[in-house]
Protein backbone atom coordinates (compact mmCIF):
# COMPACT_ATOMS: atom_id res chain seq x y z
CA UNK A 1 0.00 0.00 0.00
CA UNK A 2 1.73 3.13 -1.29
CA UNK A 3 2.08 6.21 1.14
CA UNK A 4 -0.74 8.56 1.65
CA UNK A 5 0.32 11.93 0.44
CA UNK A 6 -2.14 14.56 0.94
CA UNK A 7 -1.99 17.73 -1.03
CA UNK A 8 -1.09 21.61 -0.21
CA UNK A 9 -5.02 22.56 0.29
CA UNK A 10 -5.74 19.35 2.57
CA UNK A 11 -2.98 20.45 5.32
CA UNK A 12 -3.78 23.99 4.94
CA UNK A 13 -7.46 22.99 5.84
CA UNK A 14 -6.85 20.87 8.58
CA UNK A 15 -4.31 23.54 9.94
CA UNK A 16 -7.13 26.39 9.77
CA UNK A 17 -9.52 23.56 11.35
CA UNK A 18 -6.72 23.02 14.59
CA UNK A 19 -6.69 26.62 14.53
CA UNK A 20 -10.80 27.02 14.90
CA UNK A 21 -11.05 24.86 17.77
CA UNK A 22 -8.08 25.92 19.38
CA UNK A 23 -9.97 29.64 19.45
CA UNK A 24 -13.06 28.08 20.64
CA UNK A 25 -11.41 25.90 23.21
CA UNK A 26 -9.99 28.73 24.11
CA UNK A 27 -12.91 30.99 24.13
CA UNK A 28 -14.93 28.12 26.17
CA UNK A 29 -12.91 28.87 29.08
CA UNK A 30 -14.73 30.65 32.05
CA UNK A 31 -13.22 34.12 33.06
CA UNK A 32 -11.04 34.65 36.02
CA UNK A 33 -12.74 35.29 38.71
CA UNK A 34 -11.19 38.69 39.94
CA UNK A 35 -11.49 37.31 44.00
CA UNK A 36 -8.85 34.86 42.74
CA UNK A 37 -6.88 36.66 40.64
CA UNK A 38 -6.84 39.60 43.65
CA UNK A 39 -5.67 36.29 45.83
CA UNK A 40 -3.23 34.86 43.51
CA UNK A 41 -1.24 38.44 43.61
CA UNK A 42 -1.01 38.59 47.01
CA UNK A 43 0.45 35.28 47.28
CA UNK A 44 2.81 36.40 44.47
CA UNK A 45 3.42 39.55 46.25
CA UNK A 46 4.34 37.96 49.35
CA UNK A 47 6.58 35.53 47.89
CA UNK A 48 8.36 38.25 46.17
CA UNK A 49 9.00 40.14 49.28
CA UNK A 50 10.21 36.90 51.16
CA UNK A 51 12.32 36.90 48.35
CA UNK A 52 14.13 39.96 48.40
CA UNK A 53 14.13 39.71 52.29
CA UNK A 54 16.55 36.45 51.86
CA UNK A 55 18.51 38.58 49.57
CA UNK A 56 19.37 41.49 51.47
CA UNK A 57 20.19 38.64 54.38
CA UNK A 58 22.57 36.70 51.97
CA UNK A 59 23.87 40.03 50.49
CA UNK A 60 24.60 41.12 54.54
CA UNK A 61 26.31 38.11 55.22
CA UNK A 62 28.59 38.19 52.31
CA UNK A 63 29.19 41.51 52.99
CA UNK A 64 30.17 40.84 56.59
CA UNK A 65 31.99 37.33 55.40
CA UNK A 66 34.40 40.13 53.25
CA UNK A 67 34.43 42.81 56.43
CA UNK A 68 35.78 39.65 58.64
CA UNK A 69 38.66 38.85 55.88
CA UNK A 70 39.70 42.12 55.41
CA UNK A 71 40.06 42.63 59.28
CA UNK A 72 41.79 39.25 59.43
CA UNK A 73 43.94 40.71 56.94
CA UNK A 74 44.30 43.49 58.08
CA UNK A 75 45.55 42.22 61.16
CA UNK A 76 47.63 39.74 60.02
CA UNK A 77 49.56 42.42 58.24
CA UNK A 78 50.23 44.37 61.44
CA UNK A 79 51.59 41.24 63.07
CA UNK A 80 54.44 41.11 59.90
CA UNK A 81 57.64 42.00 61.29
CA UNK A 82 58.51 45.59 59.61
CA UNK A 83 61.90 44.30 57.33
CA UNK A 84 64.49 47.06 58.97
CA UNK A 85 65.64 49.95 57.12
CA UNK A 86 69.51 50.19 55.68
CA UNK A 87 70.58 52.82 57.89
CA UNK A 88 69.64 50.01 60.75
CA UNK A 89 70.88 47.31 59.11
CA UNK A 90 74.75 49.60 58.55
CA UNK A 91 74.47 50.73 62.05
CA UNK A 92 73.46 46.83 63.51
CA UNK A 93 76.90 46.28 61.51
CA UNK A 94 78.62 48.39 62.77
CA UNK A 95 77.53 47.87 66.45
CA UNK A 96 78.70 43.94 65.69
CA UNK A 97 81.72 45.31 64.23
CA UNK A 98 82.48 47.38 67.10
CA UNK A 99 82.29 44.32 69.93
CA UNK A 100 84.45 42.53 67.80
CA UNK A 101 87.48 45.33 68.25
CA UNK A 102 86.67 45.58 71.69
CA UNK A 103 87.71 42.34 72.42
Amino acid sequence: MPPFKDSFQERLSRANQAKTTALEKLRAKPPIDPAVAAERQAAQAKREAAQAEARAQKQAAIAQAKAEKAARAAEAEARKPVPKTEAQKKAERDARYAARKAR
